[in-house]
């Protein structure tokens, strides 16, 4: 059996954008306030706008360091570990209710469709206080498969 060699597939925008859409597993990756990373794993997905949308409580530290330092990276990772993975730098925004409620019911749908009971959804997101981040992305690595180095599988 020959070894699997690692992959980086350079990717535009769009072709991240559908990379990223049915993948839900992340590392929100944010600074602390004395400049060490801070990571936090979380559910993911892609709005409307491009943008990836995360679910969050507004004392959750990810959240804190976001509002004070809006650069972040997101690692979206495939359900299988060896599966291609992608780290894309962006800009944080963080919302929080009431003005979270709407981009909350996006959020969802785009990870799970359609809720049975919106309005039991969007009175839930109120109760528990949810908060939203958004990041834009600005950069992005390529698509990447682990494995050895294709200098190492050829011997």
């Amino acid at each position: 059996m020959s070894p699997k060699v690692a992959t980086n597939t350079p990717v535009e925008l769009d072709q991240l954008l559908e990379f990223i859409r049915p993948r839900h597993r992340a590392i929100l990756l944010t600074r602390r306030a004395d400049g060490s990373p801070q990571g936090s794993p979380l559910t993911c997905g892609v709005d409307d706008a491009g943008r990836l949308v995360m679910s969050t409580y507004p004392e959750r530290a990810k959240t804190r360091n976001a509002r004070r330092e809006q650069r972040v990276s997101v690692i979206v990772l495939s359900d299988e570990w060896n599966g291609p993975w992608v780290q894309v730098d962006g800009e944080a925004e963080v919302i929080d209710p009431p003005d979270s409620v709407e981009p909350l019911v996006d959020y969802f749908r785009s990870i799970s469709g359609e809720h049975p009971d919106w309005a039991e959804y969007r009175a839930a997101m109120v109760k528990q206080g949810k908060s939203l981040i958004r990041v834009t992305p600005v950069r992005w690595g390529p698509v990447a498969t682990g494995g050895f180095p294709a200098s190492l599988a050829q011997e």
